[in-house]
């Protein structure tokens, strides 16, 4: 028997430091989707509808990493932050069901730290969200 099978394998939060997340996203059931299965002890979830309301809770509060959306305008908001002065280093995850070229070529160059398509895989992006930050503080140490 293999010691790490999953009967074996106790559950616990990838997400296991102090951090807030801001998930933009104009469908409900994915913004919901994200506070369930992102959301930790250490690790708090807000969610924004649209571009503007996130642009508003970042200008109130403070996020350690932003998902967003593609399909609502995603590369207009991430243009958004990054011209912001405060904002201009955050981590940003693009999240979409499109995988094209373009689509991918339109979120890099608009200022995305990475990618990620739809549908989720939570944990996956658990861990992807989780390296992004460390990747994040070591550039800043530098």
């Amino acid at each position: 028997m293999i010691a790490n099978e999953p009967s074996q394998t106790k559950f616990f939060h990838v997400l296991d430091s102090d951090m807030r997340i801001l998930v933009v996203d104009d469908d409900p059931i994915q913004r919901e989707f994200a506070s369930v299965y992102l959301s930790s002890p250490s690790a708090e979830v807000l969610t924004a509808t649209d571009g503007a309301d996130a642009i508003k809770k970042l200008r109130e509060d403070r996020f350690d990493i932003v998902l967003i959306d593609f399909g609502m305008n995603g590369v207009e908001v991430i243009q958004l932050i990054r011209s912001d002065p405060p904002h201009a280093e955050l981590p940003i995850i693009m999240v979409t069901s499109h995988e094209d070229i373009l689509t991918i070529d339109a979120a890099f160059n608009a200022g995305a730290t990475s990618f990620v398509t739809k549908p989720v895989n939570w944990r996956l992006l658990s861990y992807q969200i989780k390296f992004v930050l460390k990747s994040h503080s070591h550039k800043a140490a530098a």
